[in-house]
């Protein structure tokens, strides 16, 4: 009767995470307006003259520039009619309310209406948005907007190919100057391989669960999947925590923000795997229950949220694409294995036949 409360539990735990996904998942993906991965290659290359104090970086796989000023003066970033457009000093940020680039690059697509204030002749007005020294934007003189690639890629989409050299105005008092960098296309890798290669490990690690729980090696099977929910818990952590860093999240205080305030699914899901697997390891009552429930949390919301990393050249983190594919890989392997692992064990144990009850005036096993 336990048993089937706690799979019952777990039916309903699975399909509330489910959903959470599909209504949640969405929602939190365009509110923070990153892509998961880009075949675009955003670099910049010089910033002239360069100043003290004034530091310009891409961040979250090239969907925004990140200006830093700590210089003494304040410095413009000019729009797309060479108005003012963002202003970056000693005493803050701020963004000036009538220039069109305002609320152009509040979205990647640029889609958004101007209102009718918006005038590029207009004076300035400037309206404070940060305090901070720092300042991020999508600029679409950095980014590729365009549905259809570039003629020179169709014509040649197996071959790295620059899209453009870009250029960004910058103004402080009299002084002007730009952002110099580069647009390029990356052949994207084949998905099939890397989704293949995940399919065979998780069916393998699954394929664990079909031992006898109560034997030798159904112990050590239980032990083993245990240890590699642990590893891809571990992947899930430090993949969420890569996406904050190239997101422009900087120092411990933070990332930790950045975590809670836009990846609070994925690093949760982690530390339950990690949590989940250490249980498992001690074979702690429910161990199985647990292996299939932190594994389907697992590879839901660290494993198929980030999966677009298959067929993307470019991945949201700041280490190669290739690792960032084998981090998701393994995140998949581990969390969708245990969950068919996890649920096999409870399936075979609620089949096992009950011992049949002994009566002490009668130490022999009864016949019904």
């Amino acid at each position: 009767m336990i048993r089937q409360l706690v799979t019952r539990a777990g039916l309903v735990l699975a399909g509330a995470l489910t959903a959470t996904v599909a209504f949640a998942g969405p929602a939190a993906a365009h509110g923070a307006d990153a892509p998961d991965g880009t075949d675009y290659r955003t670099e910049v290359s010089a910033v002239a003259p360069a100043r003290p104090g004034l530091s310009v970086r891409v961040v979250e796989a090239g969907a925004r520039l990140e200006l830093t000023n700590t210089g003494d003066r304040a410095v413009e970033v000019l729009g797309y009619s060479g108005e003012p457009y963002l202003r970056v000093g000693p005493d803050g940020v701020y963004e000036n309310v009538r220039s069109p680039a305002t609320y152009l690059n509040r979205t990647i697509a640029g889609d958004t209406r101007l209102p009718a204030e918006a005038d590029p002749a207009a004076v300035p007005d400037w309206r404070r948005v940060d305090d901070s020294s720092t300042v991020r934007w999508h600029d679409q003189r950095a980014l590729w907007r365009e549905s259809a690639p570039p003629p020179q890629v169709r014509a040649a989409p197996d071959r790295e190919h620059r899209v453009r050299d870009w250029t960004v105005p910058l103004r402080a008092g009299t002084d002007t100057g730009e952002i110099r960098g580069t647009l390029d296309w990356v052949p994207p890798p084949d998905a099939y391989v890397w989704w293949v290669a995940a399919t065979v490990g998780l069916l393998t690690v699954g394929a664990l669960g079909l031992l006898p729980a109560r034997s030798r090696p159904g112990a050590r099977a239980l032990a083993g999947v245990g240890g590699l929910l642990i590893v891809g818990g571990v992947a899930a952590v430090v993949f969420t925590v890569g996406r904050e860093l190239d997101a422009g999240a900087r120092g411990v205080g933070g990332v930790l923000t950045g975590l809670l305030g836009g990846q609070v699914w994925a690093l949760l899901t982690g530390l339950g795997a990690i949590a989940a697997g250490v249980f498992a390891l001690a074979r702690r009552p429910a161990a199985d229950f647990a292996l299939a429930l932190a594994g389907t949390c697992l590879a839901l919301f660290a494993g198929v949220a980030n999966a677009a990393v298959f067929a993307r050249a470019i991945a949201p983190v700041p280490w190669p694409a290739t690792t960032a594919r084998i981090l998701v890989a393994l995140i998949l392997v581990a969390g969708a294995g245990a969950t068919a692992a996890g649920a096999l064990r409870l399936h075979a144990t609620s089949r096992t036949p009950t011992p049949p009850t002994l009566d002490p005036a009668h130490p022999h096993p009864t016949k019904p």
